[in-house]
């Protein structure tokens, strides 16, 4: 290839040209402007009182669950009611055929008429004696046997009265009636079944819903904390200081009655390391049936304490932390240590951060130490909105 004398003497120019156009564009570039600052929302920590809430799943059941089981042996003839029907004590649930008992009823009257007519006779026999006895016709042996006669058919009458009331109640079991207000369980038995009261199962279970328990659990822990504080020497007095409860329906709803904790059993399940705790609430609609699912919320006031939203902390490694914000607006890992029984949307505080640290709500988990942010100031009125 030939070049001339004068493209020889434009190559360094060209060179010179091309240096300093690549020098510009690398000047340019994304990297060569300063990092952007990110902006958290911030919030600074005052003491304050609130309640806070603490859920347990619970169980319910009716306060007596009743067995209805025959007292005399017959043939189903009528069910009065249905299958979860509502029931008031005194309310007929079954009709048992057992014509066996208006039989004894029938015979036992029939005994009554026959001993009622023996006694007229002795009595007749005694005052037709007793005459004679004052006349010294016979003697007194005739007026006491007489008078010893009739007082046999007077007893022989009581004892065929009481006959006869015996069948009367046997043929009053016949008809099966709800011994308290409740709700009808299952019906296994249908018309024309053999029943007796030896059966395996019963006619049906009445559930008395009149009031209801709440049965859930408290751990280990939580049942030390409640021992240990100063609310009353006895169990029966720590449960009479302890602040009503509240029920969370299956759907989520409040229910409209509040109710008390009443026991506590004394011994811990080993399988489970809990102990079961009941809770009395009424339920004088019925709304709550028995072998329902609910939640009880146990409210527990503090005072002076310092609160943050669970959002605002992390754990690592067994340790649960929050990101303090100084002074310049850098962040900074803080260890704490909070109450064991504060479970729900909020954590109470007991260790690591102080009235007046600067926390930041949100992201924390992806914060180093270090880190230059723009705050973002957040009222408490806006963060403890749903505490009261």
């Amino acid at each position: 290839m030939r070049y001339t004398i004068q493209s020889l003497l434009l190559l360094p120019a060209l060179m010179i040209l091309s240096s300093c156009g690549n020098s510009g564009s690398k000047q340019a570039g994304p990297g060569a402007g300063p990092a952007q600052i990110k902006e958290y929302k911030v919030l600074e920590l005052q003491p304050r009182n609130a309640t806070l809430n603490t859920d347990y799943p619970a169980s319910i059941q009716g306060q007596q669950n009743i067995e209805i089981r025959p007292r005399v042996d017959g043939y189903v003839e009528k069910i009065f009611v249905d299958e979860g029907s509502v029931v008031r004590k005194g309310q007929p649930l079954f009709k048992i055929n057992a014509p066996q008992y208006e039989q004894e009823v029938r015979t036992a009257t029939a005994s009554i008429k026959s001993a009622e007519a023996e006694v007229s006779a002795a009595n007749m026999a005694v005052n037709k004696v007793k005459p004679l006895v004052e006349k010294d016709i016979v003697s007194k042996y005739e007026l006491e046997s007489a008078q010893y006669t009739y007082q046999a058919k007077v007893a022989a009458l009581a004892q065929a009265k009481a006959a006869l009331s015996n069948a009367k109640t046997n043929l009053g079991y016949t008809t099966v009636t709800s011994p308290v207000d409740g709700v009808v369980g299952a019906i296994p038995f249908r018309l024309g079944s053999l029943v007796s009261g030896n059966n395996a199962e019963p006619l049906t279970t009445v559930s008395s819903t009149g009031n209801v328990y709440a049965y859930f659990a408290f751990n280990e822990k939580l049942l030390l904390h409640f021992f240990k504080d100063d609310k009353g020497m006895t169990l029966a007095q720590k449960l009479a200081k302890l602040p009503e409860v509240s029920l969370i329906l299956s759907d989520g709803s409040l229910y409209d009655h509040k109710g008390r904790i009443q026991t506590i059993t004394g011994q811990i399940n080993t399988t489970t390391g809990s102990a079961n705790v009941r809770a009395s609430f009424p339920n004088p609609k019925g709304l709550i049936r028995s072998g329902s699912s609910a939640t009880v919320r146990i409210p527990d006031p503090v005072k002076d304490a310092i609160l943050i939203p669970q959002s605002a902390t992390f754990e690592l490694q067994d340790k649960r932390f929050a990101v303090v914000v100084d002074k310049d607006g850098k962040t900074k890992s803080t260890a704490i240590s909070v109450m064991k029984n504060t479970a729900g949307t909020y954590f109470v505080v007991e260790e690591g951060l102080k009235a007046g640290d600067k926390i930041v709500l949100e992201g924390v988990a992806t914060l180093k130490d270090d880190t230059q942010i723009k705050v973002n100031p957040v009222s408490e009125a806006v963060v403890y909105a749903d505490l009261k």
